[in-house]
């Protein structure tokens, strides 16, 4: 009986290892896949590896908060601006549904704050004020060619009468002298009145009109209403003087793809108030700008698609921070949308080529040195993948006296499947910069995220080797720039894929916060619509893994240039660096806001006295971040610092 029983026993046995078998190798690469994920998440949590690499966490809002956040700000109260405007949802712009939220990162909350127009693809930057200038946005989603259903573009509008302009209000009708083809307004427009010219004795030669533009499209759908050619438009609702006067001119007005349109509003942001400030609009409507602190602390703005879709050719504007106006430049430069342009030391801007997309290939492009006031422009030599610098990012390396930059990755222009695993720097202290290759990225990479951080390292993180992360291309991988030796070190990788719509932020506790990510196609075979990302990522680095980090306490709130000002630590006689961080202003991988300024110091017992250096190009007016590092290369948390 025993034998029996144990017969039974080795043959259920038996049987019960061959179905474990038998299921493991129908689901051995599924167990595989769940042993390495379940190795992976052992891994990267062990102290002795996050001390090496940092450590990435993910953070969900409610479902009542979240929103497809396109712009990112840090503000001088610690929290962050997320802006979504309509968040490239269609939807959302037909329904006037813009978002605006404001992050604690402290004490995890969120508040939703009412948003006055789309600020969808808006300009920003900090101003001395402790606000955040924002200037631009969207008037008009794009229709792609196949999806435009009535025939229409760009017609010149001409007023030929000197004694008084003309107002033309959407709807205007407008019929071909040649086509007979009628055409509507789809704004009102303003025409001035035309100015009379005359010769060396007065006598009276011509009136040279005055002109405006407007968009125009068929008032039926059907390629039968398409031109092929020029033609002259009167307006038939005119009458006497004004309908002689009065006429417009237009190339082919065709089904071709309508590209976005730009809005003129502007505003500040109060953080203090924690709302929008109308103020005077710009003279150009904008989408894609990038707005740059000059060396007075007035805004240049620069370039962006205007509010008939096109590139805005060249006419840039300052905006005056006390009297809250925008004027016209003195001279016109054009650039592509959304250009990397930096304050030098020297008040020039530095343009590295780096930019969001929009414009001619051949124009604007080459990277440089802008004398705003006298509109000259030196070119750099020795960039290479120059064609690639679309999406590329460019950052100026710390400690900002250096005056180095370098620009990481990039890819062709408009939707090409080109990228560079190229980084590039420049030495603008050289008598004759240059650009020279640094170490090069693992793979071509568009949209890449570079955050300065209080060690004096870039995190540079992220992006995707094809357009909006086409197939599947996202690139999970970190690396810490380190310019003292122009090398690269590996970190813990990302858990989310970033591309176009995403940027970073570095926080006042030194860790650094990702954003948005905006997928063309949801899968490898490029099949499915991709799927905004929502969720924030959050990067500790290595540094927050050791035993302790310097404190930094007291102090006055206000430091002028050239002033000092003394803090307490509890680690005062360790301290090797202090590091004055200028917040971001994050969108479309430009951030010409975030620097990092060494400041000299002294210690005497737990007192560190810093100063401030005076050169107003370096250390634009504004609040900042004032670190301190140990002689771990360990920062302290933040103190806030205004220089007025």
């Amino acid at each position: 009986m025993k034998d029996q029983a144990g017969r039974r026993r080795a043959r259920r046995l038996a049987i019960g290892t061959a179905v474990v078998l038998a299921l493991a190798g129908m689901n051995g690469p599924w167990l595989y896949r769940f042993g390495t994920a379940q190795y992976h998440q052992y891994k990267i949590n062990r102290p002795e590896y996050k001390a090496e690499n940092g450590h990435w966490d993910i953070i969900e809002f409610p479902p009542e908060y979240r929103q497809d956040t396109i712009h990112a700000a840090l503000l001088h109260t610690g929290k962050v601006l997320l802006v979504a405007g309509s968040g490239n949802n269609q939807d959302n712009f037909n329904q006037k549904k813009f978002d605006t939220r404001i992050w604690d990162p402290v004490k995890g909350t969120i508040k939703k704050i009412p948003t006055p127009n789309d600020l969808f693809c808006t300009g920003h930057t900090q101003l001395a004020n402790g606000n955040l200038l924002i200037a631009g946005g969207t008037k008009r989603y794009e229709k792609l060619k196949g999806d435009v259903k009535k025939a229409g573009g760009v017609m010149i509008l001409y007023n030929e009468n000197p004694d008084k302009p003309i107002t033309l209000p959407a709807g205007t009708e407008f019929t071909g002298k040649t086509n007979g083809k009628t055409f509507v307004s789809q704004d009102s427009v303003l025409l001035p009145r035309a100015r009379k010219v005359f010769d060396r004795t007065g006598k009276w030669l011509r009136n040279n009109p005055g002109y405006g533009r407007v968009y125009v499209e068929a008032q039926q759908e059907g390629t039968q209403y398409e031109t092929g050619t020029q033609d002259n438009y009167r307006i038939p609702g005119l009458t006497g003087a004004d309908a002689r006067n009065t006429y417009g001119i237009a190339q082919k007005l065709a089904l071709d793809k309508k590209d976005f349109e730009g809005i003129k509003d502007s505003y500040e942001f109060d953080p203090v108030a924690e709302r929008y400030i109308k103020v005077d609009p710009m003279n150009e409507a904008r989408w894609y700008p990038t707005l740059t602190t000059l060396s007075d602390g007035k805004i240049l703005s620069v370039s962006g698609l205007d509010d008939i879709g096109q590139l805005v050719p060249g006419k840039n504007e300052i905006f005056d921070p006390t009297t809250r106006t925008w004027t016209y430049t003195r001279t016109t430069r054009q650039f592509p949308t959304y250009p990397a342009l930096f304050l030098m030391q020297n008040g020039k801007i530095f343009y590295s080529g780096s930019n969001a997309g929009y414009g001619p290939d051949n124009i604007g492009r080459d990277p440089g040195i802008w004398d705003v006031d006298t509109n000259t422009f030196a070119k750099l030599p020795g960039l290479s993948d120059p064609d690639k610098m679309e999406t590329s990012g460019t950052v100026l390396l710390p400690p900002a006296q250096n005056e180095k930059f370098m620009v990481v990755g990039g890819g062709g222009v408009g939707e090409s499947k080109l990228s560079s695993k190229r980084t590039r720097l420049i030495d603008l202290k050289d008598p004759s910069p240059k650009f020279t290759d640094g170490p090069e990225l693992e793979k071509g990479t568009r949209y890449p995220q570079t955050s300065i951080l209080p060690d004096d390292t870039v995190l540079v993180s992220g992006g995707s080797e094809d357009y909006r992360g086409r197939g599947d291309s996202n690139i999970l991988q970190a690396r810490l720039y380190h310019p003292d030796s122009n090398s690269f070190t590996q970190v813990a990788d990302p858990l989310v894929g970033r591309n176009y719509h995403s940027g970073s932020i570095l926080l006042p506790d030194g860790r650094v916060m990702f954003f948005g990510s905006d997928s063309l196609y949801g899968d490898k075979a490029n099949t499915k619509p991709g799927k905004f990302e929502q969720r924030i990522e959050i990067y500790t680095p290595p540094y927050l893994y050791r035993d302790s980090r310097p404190t930094l306490g007291g102090g006055p709130q206000t430091i002028a240039r050239g002033d000092s000002g003394t803090f307490t630590s509890d680690h005062a006689s360790s301290i090797k660096k202090v590091r004055l961080i200028r917040p971001s202003a994050s969108t479309h991988v430009t951030d010409v806001d975030q620097r990092s300024i060494a400041l000299d110091f002294k210690t005497a017992g737990d007192k560190l006295t810093v100063t401030v250096p005076e050169n107003r190009n370096l250390v634009q007016s504004g609040w900042y971040m004032l670190f301190v590092d140990d002689d771990q290369g360990t920062p302290s948390k933040a103190q806030w610092v205004r220089v007025p």
